[in-house]
């Protein structure tokens, strides 16, 4: 990218390096330079923290007196539900990821590939490109690059600044679960009414469009249409929203009995929510195992055994 070209320019040619003090336009990622004690230089951008580090100089004979490190701050858990004391892991005697501290609703510790972890870049110098020599060595290591707190912005097809952050994580659970949860519901309550089950109800409608057993005015065609039109009003709204609460809990008329008003009830609906949410993800992928690799398509068929 051009932050990073820039970068790496003033990092190989010190001599005609120019650091401006206030960002040269409002686009422009740097913001201010500031020397730290271990005389690293660490530039201060929009989205992040880029640490250079300093290059090695010879001792010339002298006692390197090693330095000594910084004291590690002691993370502390969040009060209340995130409390060691009463906190609930997804398995016990666990020790959850430093990521989860239990802020979160719903957080159980759960993340064995570390997808929640925050992200960190590493900056790599250019490798040396003389065709004259027998050997170019590639380029080294000369700092890191640490993005700030996720942001929402206003680009419908990306609008995280980082994609890999638990914040978009969260969002894209509660979307999917809701769905399900949709989905689950809807293809046992179909089938018992109809008799048709969620697999060949495709099958159906290209018949003739019906919802519960009742005809409907229009055909498959205009249904798909009106599902579009609704569905990408619904979507360009919610990726408009910048605030990172709201795009996952809405409000208002999505909540027209006021049910979260009371801060303590919100807090057991929307862990209720999550913990549906994941049961629906788990229940209709066991609808499409069975689909795909048994004799019946039928969830109530397969949950019979229990009468």
């Amino acid at each position: 990218s051009i932050f990073h070209k820039r970068i790496l320019t003033r990092f190989l040619h010190p001599t005609t390096q120019h650091l401006p003090t206030t960002p040269s336009s409002p686009s422009s990622t740097m913001a201010a330079v500031s020397a730290i004690s271990n005389g690293a230089k660490v530039f201060m951008a929009k989205k992040g923290t880029l640490t250079l580090k300093k290059p090695s100089l010879p001792s010339f004979g002298k006692n390197k007196t090693p330095a000594k490190a910084a004291p590690a701050k002691k993370s502390v858990a969040a009060p209340g539900r995130g409390s060691a004391a009463e906190r609930q892991l997804w398995l016990p005697n666990t020790e959850a990821p430093a990521w989860l501290d239990g802020s979160m609703i719903g957080d159980r510790g759960f993340d064995p590939l570390g997808l929640g972890k925050p992200a960190e870049y590493v900056q790599i110098e250019l490798d040396a490109l003389d065709q004259n020599t027998a050997f170019n060595p590639a380029g080294k290591v000369i700092g890191t690059y640490t993005p700030f707190d996720t942001t929402v912005t206003e680009d419908s097809l990306q609008p995280y600044n980082e994609v890999f952050d638990i914040q978009r994580f969260r969002e894209c659970e509660l979307i999917h679960g809701r769905w399900c949860m949709l989905a689950t519901l809807g293809a046992v309550v179909a089938e018992l009414s109809t008799g048709v089950s969620w697999v060949d109800a495709g099958k159906i409608e290209l018949e003739g469009s019906q919802y519960l057993g009742f005809g409907l005015p229009f055909d498959l065609r205009t249904l798909v249409i009106i599902e579009v039109l609704l569905m990408g009003y619904i979507e360009v709204q919610r990726n408009t929203t910048l605030d990172p609460e709201a795009r996952c809990y809405p409000g208002g008329a999505f909540d027209p009995l006021g049910l979260a008003d009371d801060p303590e009830r919100a807090v057991q609906l929307k862990t209720a929510e999550i913990k549906h949410s994941r049961l629906a993800m788990i229940a209709f992928l066991g609808f499409s195992v069975q689909a795909g690799f048994t004799d019946s398509t039928s969830p109530l068929e397969n949950l019979s055994f229990l009468n």
